[in-house]
């Protein structure tokens, strides 16, 4: 780079000079515009005196970018056609044959024949000219040569030169999977009695299996332990037919829970009681025909694992069914309930639970459904299934053992028969259904419980906090003349009008007083806490002491009244109604388990006593934890007629806080606790197949005796039980 550089600088050098020298001898001699005019005429030369430069070589980025010169610009093709024609005479051949010359002379040399006639002058311009152009392309020719790379990222940085890339379309459409036709909503008491029919049978039957499966347990226990069975015990075929029918009788009592399970894959929804189903029927096969296998003496069947396999199966059905009916009937025994959604951004675009009151459309439909576990299982167990099938195929038929086949099939998809898979959701559900019925509320089913996770807002209103009951009023005083049952009527007007929680209060009230609600016009909420209207002419405010002081109400002297509502008639104080407020027992317990979950609460009360001051004060709630809206958003968060999500995550029975928190900790929980437990049996599922593939490849009855099996099981089985216990801990 450092000689061109110099090399470019020499002939530049060289040129100047050459320029220098050429203007001396231009102002030698004594030209001037007549001459000049007189040899050359008025036509204008049309003869390129440019040198042409050959294109450079082609490159792999486009070639259209101009570096503009300084100087007069060469002209467009479509300004040449635009000037008008000069009037001179036609050129001569020789003239004409100049340019074809230049491109002969350009080939062999790239030099120009000037004519003989040019003066000093013309051929000081055009040697100018040739310069210039040699000098440019030099120029394109260094620019040429420089680094692609290094062009591109020039190129970058030039704006508008990246062109937008439109995305190709994708080479396949995934159609999205049509949904599943919702069960029928029936009413919660037509399915509290279909959920009730034949549960005491089923409880008994779970019994009587566990029964079955502790003497198949103690069937193995008594060799391992170093025992012998006395005659006529003692022998393995008949101690081969204790194992089959043990398991035949296991079998005849869950008839109702494997025929579910085998029902389930026959409509492609294949469960983990589908794989207990076929780990039954398996193992019973490879009992039946153990005693004639000429190379197992001394093995026994799986049976013992297959019935514990059985009684957990019973069992987890039985505790969701159990739930379900308690749901049930608690939701039925309300007339006017309440129902608790979540809302979609209903509070500063989160995801809010709102308590309504209404008609809980679509519980019925809801607590049908197939729950958490249910769902990952229809994911995880088809691969379960088909790997059970072709493992015992390898290790049987693969390996020129197709005797083994049976026993290869028994082990493996009893090892894939978690038994915590019907107690993932069932037992969890069963225990939480249980406190909230004491609380009054019941979970939806599962629906309601899988959105819990994008909640993380609670709307509380005036009921709430102070169901009724626990605002009372302790005394009434009416100031100037004023009647007793105008300033009651007065204000209760406006407490109702504003949809407070003390509408009940007043409205008793009323009554006691012999008074009646006026006709109320432009009323407005103000932030300072109170109320303004018009009625009969009169200007109302009803408010704190803290409003009335806002609007220059005068008060008596020395009043020391910490809750109350006062009434001003045209400026003037007309009544005061001293309130006292008993927050609920458990409204601490409530909130506390709520603000763990991650829950904050939103106040939206329309009780202009009810600010985050007076509750910190007087009962020392977190109110730093609160969120309080303005008063017009507080009112519209709190409107009944607001819309709400279609789906119902539970219903209400009760007032107050308890069973309102309760159920969004509750559906938090068990979403949280089903989801856990159903990927932690899949994973000790996963792993039981892959061990019992190992195992009986290679021959290791020894290692997968049914004793150990049922030992991994259980060891599985020992997590999910302790989670489905800690859900309903709180």
């Amino acid at each position: 780079m450092h000689d061109r550089d110099k090399e470019t600088e020499q002939l530049n050098n060289d040129e100047l000079a050459e320029c220098k020298s050429l203007s001396r001898d231009a102002e030698a001699g004594s030209f001037t515009l007549e001459d000049i005019l007189a040899e050359y005429g008025t036509r204008r030369s049309t003869q390129r005196s440019a040198v042409p430069v050959p294109s450079p070589a082609p490159t792999t980025k486009d070639t259209g970018k101009v570096v503009a010169f300084p100087g007069r610009p060469f002209p467009s093709p479509a300004e040449e056609l635009e000037e008008p024609p000069l009037e001179a005479d036609e050129p001569d051949e020789e003239d004409a044959a100049a340019p074809e010359d230049g491109e002969d002379n350009q080939e062999a040399g790239r030099v120009v024949d000037f004519p003989e006639e040019e003066s000093v002058l013309s051929a000081f311009l055009k040697d100018i000219t040739q310069k210039a152009d040699r000098y440019a392309d030099q120029m394109f020719q260094e620019s040429e040569r420089m680094d692609s790379e290094e062009v591109r990222r020039l190129e970058e940085l030039i704006p508008g030169t990246d062109q937008e890339e439109t995305p190709e379309p994708p080479s396949r459409v995934r159609m999205p999977r049509k949904p599943e036709p919702p069960p029928p909503d029936l009413p919660p008491q037509e399915l509290a009695r279909s959920y009730g029919k034949g549960l005491k049978g089923m409880r008994l039957r779970t019994v009587l299996v566990f029964l079955l499966a502790a003497a198949a347990l103690f069937q193995l226990a008594v060799p391992a332990a170093g025992f012998y069975w006395l005659p006529p015990l003692d022998g393995y075929q008949l101690q081969v037919w204790i194992s089959a029918g043990l398991l035949g009788l296991g079998t005849l009592l869950s008839l109702d829970v494997l025929w579910a399970g085998l029902r389930r894959a026959l409509r492609g929804r294949v469960g983990m009681d589908t794989l207990a189903a076929l780990s039954v029927l398996f193992t019973l096969a490879d009992a039946l025909t153990l005693s004639l296998a000429q190379d197992r003496e001394g093995q026994l069947p799986y049976a013992a694992a297959a019935l514990a396999g059985l009684f957990f199966l019973l069992h987890g059905s039985y505790h969701k069914r159990c739930g379900l009916r308690l749901s049930c009937r608690t939701a039925a025994s309300a007339a006017e309930p309440y129902v608790l959604t979540l809302d979609d951004g209903k509070w500063n675009g989160r995801d809010t639970y709102c308590k309504w009151s209404g008609v809980p459309n679509g519980f019925g439909s809801q607590v049908q459904m197939d729950d958490g576990a249910q769902r990952i299982y229809r994911v995880v167990c088809p691969l379960l299934l088909l790997a059970c099938l072709l493992f015992s195929l390898l290790a049987s038929y693969g390996l020129g053992k197709p005797q083994h086949l049976l026993w290869c099939l028994s082990a493996t998809f009893t090892a894939s028969a978690a038994f915590g898979g019907a107690l993932v959701y069932g037992r969890p559900f069963h225990k939480l259904a249980r406190r909230l019925a004491s609380s009054g509320a019941a979970l939806a089913g599962w629906p309601g419980a899988a959105q819990s996770k994008k909640g993380d807002r609670i709307l509380l209103t005036d009921g709430d906090l102070f169901p009724p009951g626990y605002v009372e009023l302790n005394g009434i005083k009416v100031f100037g003349d004023w009647s007793i049952e105008r300033v009651v009527g007065y204000t209760a007007t406006l407490i109702r009008d504003s949809g407070s929680g003390l509408t009940k209060l007043f409205h008793d009230l009323l009554r006691a007083q012999g008074a009646i609600f006026r006709n109320a016009e432009h009323l407005c909420c103000y932030e300072g806490g109170g109320l303004s209207a018009t009625i009969r002419g009169d200007q109302v405010l009803v408010g704190s002491a803290a409003f009335m002081n806002l609007m220059e109400v005068e008060l008596p002297q020395g009043l020391h009244v910490k809750n109350a509502v006062f009434c001003a008639i045209e400026g003037e104080l007309a009544g005061i109604f001293a309130l006292n407020y008993t927050l609920p027992d458990m409204v601490f317990p409530s909130l506390e388990a709520l603000m763990r979950e991650k829950v904050g609460p939103v106040l939206a009360t329309r009780d202009f006593n009810l600010i985050p001051a007076m509750l910190h004060q007087r009962f020392k709630l977190a109110a730093d934890k609160m969120d309080f809206p303005p008063v017009e958003r507080r009112r519209e968060l709190s409107d009944p007629e607001q819309p709400h999500s279609p789906t119902v995550t539970a219903v209400l029975c009760r007032e107050g806080l308890l069973p309102y928190g309760e159920s969004v900790v509750a559906a938090k929980r068990l979403r949280w606790s089903t989801r856990f437990g159903a990927l932690l049996t899949c994973l000790g599922s996963c792993v039981g197949v892959l061990l019992a593939y190992y195992l009986t490849s290679v021959d290791a009855y020894g290692s997968l005796s049914p004793l150990n099996l049922l030992v991994f099981l259980l060891f599985w089985l020992a997590p999910v039980w302790f989670l489905t216990s800690w859900t309903a801990r709180y």
